[in-house]
């Protein structure tokens, strides 16, 4: 067969199983459908509390930090003041940041099973699920088995338990369905009716010290046939009663044992048990058909796996749904530094479609929320540039553009304290300086100015959730407070978690801010140049503090001003453009603008922007 007949026959093949984009060096496969995503991330503990017959009791702590025997506790008030700390905990007499960890809300995927019109209705088209594996944390980045949803998540906690104690967690030919799976595979079943794609957080760099071969490992020490999935520096002596056992945990942390890589990567019995575990998420029915699976992953400290690995991870998932999302966390290149790790490596069509665009938020608070660190207009742009056209178009344009998350201070909270280096620093805890407060009307502008700019930019805006409604929140723990429901009415805050005084202030469903977002939301999804259009600096002024920059798309065109300064600013623009119609449609206030000698002007107040699009 002659080259481009090979060539013809290897696109029609391509084209007849799998329809995604393909960039112009003919090395990138991206899902189309990330191109158009609008992202919302969930933290299941505390979104939504849809079955209290499901709760934790104390015996579902057992294995969870701080591994103190606890006496007295219960299930905390969805509404109760955050930093308040509830009898139980006044009781033991720890503080605020000891107990938080101890804390359960009840949140659960019946929770997220309700709100999901909720979700559609705001606008989401993805929706991207922390960890949702058994696991005797909050946060369940401590797995005690991969192969089933937490039961606490599901309908019948104690008939999961049973179904498990009947399984050998290596073989998966023994692995059932408990409740808890079934109710999360309704959930998807329910995200897909909706057109809701969805992924879940896949932490496979380290485990939870319940996990079941750990528990092998420490139980049976040399002898148990799960020691090379672990760096084990010492086992237990049988002689002594002493606690001698000590092994590599992720960052040093006893909490979460590395799981052992060579050279190659993982050891092939991990490799083997990680795939079963892919497959079983991803086609649940085992069938061939993906649909009823999810729809991705993101993958957990992703750059501390060797890349290897993730290569035949890929391999996997492709191959599975040709069509799924692979989204890595690659965070810090030195965590003493404010250098990031370049994700070159990472998104080169061999490893995954994106990564959380951490990159992209730093020169963001640069310009948009520091005071003294302040970089200009053409600076920012400078370094925006930079960032989207490290990759070809569609690489750029499925990054996942996220603020703030599980792992950072809520962007109101990055506000109202400026001029840090990002995530560092970043809660009371860290920094006693750290302003717990709420923010004000200035600093909400402020944040509805850096979401003008997240929606309209290139890659696809992730929400972290209850940013809609008005949450605020320093680092872990702050940030993982309980969703702000309107049909919920909260206690004030007014504690803080060292004893300070602080004024009160009130926690609502904020409408007004919802409203903003789905506006943002909606003209997203009404301008193609906004999710797969070029993208240009067309202007900036750095004494004036504005700029202006292009989306483009065939005839939709869309120009985007910004004005970061505290003052009104006019700006009458040269735009020549070769269309016939003239008329511009300022879409975030529902006016029509006629540009003049292909002039177009701008009337902005301070700490706002514009929104023109000319279809």
């Amino acid at each position: 067969m002659s080259t481009q007949k090979l060539f013809i026959f290897y696109i029609a093949l391509s084209l007849f199983f799998y329809t995604p984009s393909y960039s112009t060096n003919n090395k990138t496969f991206v899902p189309e459908w990330a191109r158009t995503a609008i992202w919302y991330q969930i933290f299941p503990e505390r979104f939504r509390n849809g079955d209290p017959n499901n709760d934790p009791n104390i015996s579902d702590l057992h294995g969870s930090w701080p591994h103190d025997p606890v006496t007295e506790w219960s299930i905390s008030p969805w509404n109760s003041d955050w930093y308040k700390l509830q009898p139980w905990e006044k009781k033991n007499g720890k503080d605020f940041y000891y107990n938080t960890q101890l804390r359960r809300y009840g949140g659960d995927i019946q929770g997220i099973i309700d709100k999901l019109d909720y979700l559609h209705d705001f606008g989401i088209t993805a929706i991207y699920l922390n960890p949702v594996f058994e696991s005797p944390s909050l946060h369940k980045y401590d797995a005690t088995m991969y192969h089933h949803i937490d039961d606490n998540f599901g309908p019948a906690p104690e008939r999961d338990k049973e179904i498990w104690s009947k399984e050998n967690p290596v073989d998966p030919t023994t692995w059932q369905w408990t409740t808890a799976d079934l109710l999360f595979l309704d959930l998807i079943n329910q995200c897909h009716k909706r057109n809701i794609k969805i992924i879940i957080d896949g932490v496979f760099n380290h485990v939870g010290m319940t996990f079941w071969a750990f528990k092998d490992v420490k139980r049976n020490g040399a002898n148990s046939e799960y020691r090379d999935w672990f760096t084990i520096k010492r086992y237990d002596d049988p002689k002594t009663k002493k606690d001698e056992f000590d092994y590599e945990g992720w960052y040093g942390a006893r909490e979460l044992p590395e799981l052992r890589e060579s050279v190659d990567g993982f050891a092939q019995p991990i490799r083997d048990h990680i795939y079963a575990v892919v497959k079983r998420w991803m086609d649940p029915n085992g069938d061939g058909d993906p649909s009823d699976g999810i729809d991705g992953w993101r993958l957990d400290v992703a750059n501390m796996v060797n890349i290897n690995f993730w290569k035949e991870f890929r391999k996997w998932t492709r191959e599975i749904n040709p069509e799924s999302y692979l989204v890595g966390e690659v965070w810090w290149d030195d965590w003493g530094s404010n250098k990031m790790f370049d994700p070159a490596p990472w998104l080169q069509a061999d490893v995954f479609d994106a990564v959380m665009n951490y990159r992209l938020t730093v020169p963001i608070l640069n310009y948009f929320t520091d005071k003294r660190n302040k970089i200009s207009s053409t600076e920012f742009a400078k370094r925006v540039t930079e960032l989207i056209n490290q990759f070809p178009p569609d690489v750029s344009q499925v990054q996942m553009n996220t603020l703030d998350s599980h792992d950072t201070d809520r962007l109101p909270s990055i506000i109202v304290n400026p001029d840090r280096w990002y995530d560092h620093q970043a809660s009371a805890k860290d920094n006693r300086s750290y302003n717990v407060r709420k923010p004000n009307e200035e600093e909400i502008k402020i944040q509805k100015l850096v979401l003008l700019f997240q929606f309209t930019t290139v890659g696809a805006p992730s929400i972290y959730y209850g940013s809609e409604s008005g949450m605020w929140g320093g680092d872990d723990p702050d940030e993982r407070k309980p969703m702000v429901w309107d049909d919920i009415i909260y206690e004030p805050e007014e504690s803080h978690p060292f004893g300070r005084k602080r004024p009160k202030e009130e926690v609502y469903f904020d409408n007004d801010l919802f409203q903003y977002y789905n506006k943002l939301i909606n003209i997203r999804k009404s301008h193609p140049a906004l999710t797969k259009g070029t993208f240009k600096f067309i202007y900036t002024d750095d004494k004036s503090d504005i700029y202006v920059f292009e989306r483009k798309l065939e005839n939709d065109i869309v120009l985007v001003c910004i004005n970061n300064s505290s003052e009104n600013k006019s700006l009458k623009l040269p735009y020549p453009h070769n269309v016939e119609n003239n008329i511009w449609h300022s879409v975030l206030d529902e006016r029509k603008i006629q540009s003049q000698n292909d002039t177009i002007e701008f009337n902005l107040e301070p700490k706002s922007g514009a929104i023109y699009c000319l279809k």
